[in-house]
């Protein structure tokens, strides 16, 4: 890399730890057969191939035969500390979904100085070995909202007081690396807050991976409207300012480059979020399309890179299709559904799947290439024995967008 290049890691969905555990798993406790076959009946529920089912690593408790999917919190750290003994990381973003599964503050009798501790920091510890300057930049996500504002509150308060971490209160803000000239600036966002102040169903697919009519599924009671708890919905109209502190940041940024991050997805092929896509698309493509290099998220517990072409929104001033980067793999895994990404790949001209890696742990790692303006990605796994060893999987470039 070039002296005046870019580099960070980028990893979402981290805040998993079997001694978290969701209450469900605990209340109504399932033996490593029951949990398998349990994970299978999902599977199939969603009419996902047979034959490619899989499942994560599975724990039990010791002395008991209480089962629960193991985590790749600190196995992905180690590999991230591995990563960065050889390649530039000189600060890293986080995904959203740092706390599981409810958030600080849950109801579950737990120090939640211990818990933010155990989930967000302690997996990172290798990495801050290797670099103990090193800064993360945290997006929230849908499960550090679950439980209360107090919650959120908790979380970016206890980064405030951690030299390698940093959020703002509000949970949206932008920064800038690199020099004038050769720099890029970051629009954090809190897409939760976004999507809870918005109206729209579920709607189930159809048999064959295609997306229900939602007319039809209302009518015929399938679709489930989303409901967000109360402490969710936007304050004093709290998601349009966030919609239009985006707009007007990245319109007047005079940073080289502008990366957008956030935790929900815009598409994927994990075949459950695309509800939640169509709602993210219509609120943010046309401002991404105009101004923006590229985005990041997490949400779905996997590797994927797709890409918009942005026909369907006026583009402006941009060229070329909008990368987007899913890389949320850091403490859980999540399958792809093949027949609703055969059809997004029909049904949508606009829309491309570059590539995907799924039932896997991972991350991924960007460089911003100063010299021949393009964006670099990389995409990394690590073994499923916990040993934190380093797989490298693929690697992708594109031209700068905006001018």
């Amino acid at each position: 890399m070039g002296t005046a290049d870019i580099a960070f890691l980028a990893f979402g969905d981290g805040g998993y730890h079997v001694d978290y555990p969701k209450i469900k798993h605990l209340k109504n406790p399932k033996n490593k057969q029951q949990f398998i076959a349990a994970e299978l009946n999902d599977w199939l529920e969603d009419y996902r191939p047979r034959a490619e089912f899989d499942h994560a690593p599975i724990y039990v408790y010791p002395g008991t035969d209480i089962a629960t999917e193991q985590g790749g919190a600190q196995a992905v750290g180690l590999a991230m500390a591995q990563l960065c003994k050889t390649k530039a990381c000189q600060f890293a973003i986080q995904l959203g979904d740092n706390v599981y599964p409810d958030g600080a503050d849950a109801d579950d009798g737990k120090d939640d100085q211990k818990r933010l501790h155990d989930l967000v920091y302690a997996p990172l510890k290798p990495l801050f070995n290797v670099d103990p300057n090193l800064v993360v930049y945290s997006a929230l996500g849908n499960h550090d909202w679950k439980s209360s504002r107090k919650g959120v509150a908790l979380q970016t308060q206890w980064m405030a007081k951690q030299a390698n971490f940093y959020m703002e209160e509000q949970g949206y803000y932008s920064y800038k690396k690199g020099v004038p000239g050769n720099d890029v600036e970051f629009f954090v966002l809190d897409t939760n807050m976004l999507l809870a102040g918005q109206t729209f169903y579920e709607v189930p697919l159809n048999s064959d991976g295609s997306e229900g009519d939602e007319g039809q599924a209302i009518a015929n009671g399938t679709a489930e409207l989303e409901v967000h708890e109360q402490h969710e919905g936007p304050k004093n109209g709290e998601d349009l300012k966030q919609l239009a502190w985006l707009k007007q940041g990245i319109a007047n940024s005079t940073a080289k480059w502008k990366l957008v991050y956030g935790h929900h997805i815009l598409w994927s092929i994990g075949g459950t979020k695309y509800s939640e896509g169509h709602v993210l698309r219509r609120l943010l493509m046309p401002t991404l399309c105009k101004y923006a290099d590229g985005y990041i998220a997490g949400h779905e517990h996997d590797l994927e890179l797709l890409t918009d072409d942005c026909t369907q929104y006026d583009s402006g001033n941009s060229q070329g299709k909008l990368p987007l980067i899913i890389s949320g793999a850091a403490s859980k895994m999540r399958g792809k559904h093949t027949p609703f990404a055969q059809y997004q790949a029909r049904q949508y001209p606009q829309y491309d799947l570059v590539w995907s890696k799924s039932f896997v742990w991972g991350f991924s790692h960007i460089n911003l290439d100063n010299e021949d303006d393009q964006l670099d990605v990389s995409f990394y796994t690590t073994a499923r024995d916990l040993s934190g060893e380093l797989q490298s999987e693929a690697q992708f470039s594109f031209n700068k967008r905006t001018q």
